[in-house]
């Protein structure tokens, strides 16, 4: 190959296109940021620290990604606009010199039930082509090895028109899917208990629905049984004849008349399926959810034995493995059978589906399996699944954007982490990236650190510069980054122990453990070492085990850590009583809500493919409520005026005097303890961070009585300095009579921990084993886990 020869010999002078080397941000002011100006370099690794709340992610994603992504779509027509998500301009003065961003976030994955590893990366869709290319028999199209396609057969006469003729044709439509028919694609089927649905001993008349909602007055569910005409109200359930119980449990919809009323009669079984079983569990409120752990059991589906696919999908197999066999295979093992694949008929798709398996053990998920459901993973492995696709990309001077890459990951994952960030920067992208972990500070270009403080005592720029700068800024983080825990000289003795024996859940290799009672005991591994299988597979949570796992609060922007946390309700009956008036009138949701915004605050206006507008709501100047309720005072303070409080502020204001009110008092006081004393008590859900609602959710579980609490990365989301606030809360648990049982990587839980429970010693098929029980003295002192090695360096010993 031939290349032309340069012949000026001058530097050539500056390109104007070479100027525009910075994004530059002036005046954000999205959520709790302060007029924030900075500018971050281009094609270079930024890093965005500070306290949980400070306002990193305002910046970052729903300023600069926000509105990158919100530029992209405004270069599409008005028709297409038409059918994407509407994003509001952000609250900034000037953005200048963005790149296209892509947004790789900690949002777990779909709960679907049919969504796994592999259809999320569309690694099964590139299988499910080599199977119908190579597969013998071959059974037909790539859909006929689809667990979520079904197969079709239909037959029938239509009818065309062309012109002034009308011809009549008869017309067949076949599709081969690969669907189980039992459990349509779940790969487990669902068993109702009947004894958690009623009591057989009483009548429909005595009550026996034990249902959550199923009041004896509600016409829609216990009525309907009770005046069908179908049953004996009266008589007790276990001596309904036979065709009674029929028509009880499993009768077709039928209309009936009740009380002059048209309604649809159907038998409990379907009626439970659809009023419970076909939402998503983890939307559910407590108690439902709760009710449905305990009535449904979910069995592996005796069809088609888990693999989701029909029997035609199941036997057609290259080189003796089936598409179900691949699927269950460790990733990293699919990766080396697929290179022994030599075929040259389909050499690009071999090539491309190598690429993105070997993406998956590249960035440290090659014990993962494609048959995994989605919402299994952690948020550390949902978010490194979403890296997958951009790792081989060819596209250079983009906008990454990332955050908190690290969670989930052991000390010795974080290197590799870090390599992936570098090369993607090394490819001329710049990648901006919000961390906590001084591993990966540490190897930022530029560093911007927001704070002081979270909440309203956040949101301005407090350094920016190096990292070294940083060390010597005087900042929060400049002050705690090198900060290490020193291991405890004395700890704790247990007061019993929970025995675990023979634990196969997932990878584990017939485990056999002692978790000490009594004091802080810290499981660690690497990730995908076994970790939540032994601790959530065989603590069974139940009497006395609290446990809080890392499931996402939901909620939408109605929803503040008043309403989550039930602090609302003692919060209106204090009102009720004082003024004495109905507690409904102090809800925004209720009875007391502005009826011009229905209790938003704000009027939306949607004004179809562009961004709709909110605007404050005129009548109740953004406060809620109905200006009658705001005439009701407790202490001297309205509702709203209560709501806009500081956690703080209404700690103190609910301890004594007028307002003292011991049970919203209780609850102040836990959101207090988990470091949230800035957050206002009506400030919407939507606008918390990831440590905030991690948080959150840790104060709500303190309320429950619980011998043994159990907690999954309860650092994921905080500071550097939050960490020790954390300890100081676990220690005060464990002092006070509580078992803290904890799944954590951060070396500073594990220093300050009673009891390590060290699984390993890799992850997958490689691990599943303990490799280490005793204190973590003895783990630094024997360095035999990789643990060890990294605990003992991280207390420099």
């Amino acid at each position: 190959m031939s290349m032309a020869k340069r012949t000026d010999t001058q530097s050539p002078a500056l390109h104007a296109a070479d100027s525009h080397d910075l994004i530059r941000v002036h005046g954000a002011r999205e959520n709790n940021l302060k007029d924030v100006s900075i500018e971050i370099p281009k094609r270079r690794l930024t890093v965005f620290t500070g306290v949980s709340g400070s306002g990193k992610s305002s910046l970052v994603f729903d300023t600069i990604a926000a509105e990158s992504q919100r530029l992209i779509n405004e270069t599409y027509s008005a028709f297409v606009q038409g059918f994407m998500p509407t994003l509001a301009r952000p609250e900034v003065d000037v953005l200048d010199g963005l790149t296209t961003a892509i947004s790789v976030d900690q949002q777990r994955m779909g709960a679907d039930p049919r969504s796994t590893v592999g259809t999320a990366t569309d690694a099964n869709a590139m299988l499910r082509i080599l199977f119908s290319r190579l597969g013998k028999p071959h059974i037909g199209p790539p859909s006929a090895y689809s667990f979520n396609t079904a197969s079709v057969r239909a037959s029938g006469a239509i009818t065309v028109q062309r012109g002034a003729k009308t011809k009549a044709e008869k017309a067949t439509f076949e599709r081969t899917g690969g669907m189980c028919t039992r459990c349509e694609g779940r790969g487990t089927v669902s068993d109702i208990d009947l004894t958690q649905l009623y009591d057989d001993s009483k009548s429909i008349a005595e009550g026996a629905f034990t249902i959550p909602g199923w009041k004896s007055d509600n016409v829609w569910t216990v009525g309907i049984y009770a005046e069908s005409g179908f049953l004996d109200p009266n008589k007790p359930i276990r001596r309904f004849t036979k065709k009674e119980m029929q028509d009880f449990l499993y009768r077709e919809p039928t209309k009936v008349k009740v009380n002059g009323v048209n309604l649809t009669y159907e038998g409990l079984i379907p009626k439970i399926q659809k009023s419970f079983l076909s939402k998503d569990k983890e939307a559910m409120q407590p108690h439902i959810r709760a009710f449905v752990e305990r009535a449904v059991t979910f069995t592996v589906c005796p069809e088609c034995d888990g693999t989701r696919l029909s029997e035609g999908a199941r036997s057609s197999k290259i080189d003796k493995i089936s598409i179900a066999d691949a699927c269950a295979m460790e990733i990293r093992d699919l990766a080396k059978w697929v290179r022994g694949l030599k075929e040259p008929s389909v050499a690009p798709l071999l090539t491309a589906l190598q690429q993105t398996l070997d993406s998956f053990v590249e960035i440290g998920l090659g014990y993962l399996s494609l048959n995994r459901p989605a919402g299994t993973l952690s948020g550390g492995e949902a978010q490194r699944v979403k890296m997958i696709r951009h790792l081989g990309s060819s596209i250079t001077d983009v906008t990454y954007v990332f955050d908190e890459p690290t969670i989930g990951l052991h000390p010795h994952d974080i290197q590799r982490m870090n390599d992936l960030l570098l090369r993607l920067r090394d490819k001329g992208n710049t990648v901006l990236v919000v961390e906590h972990k001084p591993e990966v500070i540490a190897i930022a270009d530029h560093v911007v650190d927001l704070g002081p403080g979270a909440g309203t005592e956040g949101g301005t720029v407090c350094f920016e510069g190096t990292v070294e700068g940083l060390r010597a800024g005087g900042t929060v983080t400049g002050r705690h980054l090198d900060d290490r825990a020193a291991v405890k000289e004395t700890v704790r003795k247990p007061t019993g122990a929970l025995e675990i024996r023979g634990a196969t859940a997932n990878n584990l290799q017939g485990v056999d453990v002692d978790v000490p009672l009594g004091v802080l005991a810290v499981v660690t591994g690497v990730a995908g070492s076994g970790k939540s299988s032994l601790v959530h597979g065989s603590i069974p949570a139940g009497e006395g085990v609290v446990s809080v796992d890392q499931s996402p609060i939901k909620g939408s922007r109605r929803s503040n850590p008043a309403t989550y946390t039930g602090l609302l309700e003692p919060i209106r009956k204090a009102f009720a009583k004082v003024n004495g008036v109905k507690p409904a009138l102090f809800s925004a949701n209720s009875e007391g809500a502005c009826p011009t915004c229905n209790g938003a605050g704000v009027i939306y206006t949607d004004l179809a493919m562009m961004a709709g507008v909110s605007t404050p709501c005129e009548d109740c100047e953004g406060k809620r409520f109905q200006a009658s309720v705001l005439e009701y005072h407790l202490g001297g303070r309205d509702i709203s005026e209560v709501l806009a409080m500081s956690v703080t502020e209404a700690e103190e204001f609910f301890r004594a005097g007028e307002a003292h009110t011991p049970a919203a008092h209780r609850i102040l006081v836990r959101l207090a303890d988990v470091g949230l004393g800035y957050l206002s008590l009506g400030q919407p859900l939507t606008t918390l961070s990831g440590g905030e609602r991690q948080r959150l959710k840790l104060a709500t579980h303190m309320a429950e009585k619980g011998g043994v609490y159990v907690l999954d990365e309860p650092t994921a989301g905080l500071h550097l300095a939050d960490v020790e606030q954390l300890l100081g809360l676990l220690d005060r648990l464990v002092d006070s009579g509580k078992s803290v049982i904890v799944v954590e990587h951060h070396q500073a839980v594990m220093a300050h921990a009673d009891w390590i429970i060290d699984l390993g010693p890799g992850a997958g098929h490689d691990g599943g084993r303990i490799v280490f029980e005793g204190t973590p003295a003895d783990l630094v002192a024997a360095r035999s886990t990789l643990t060890g090695e990294h605990l003992a360096e991280y207390v420099g010993a």
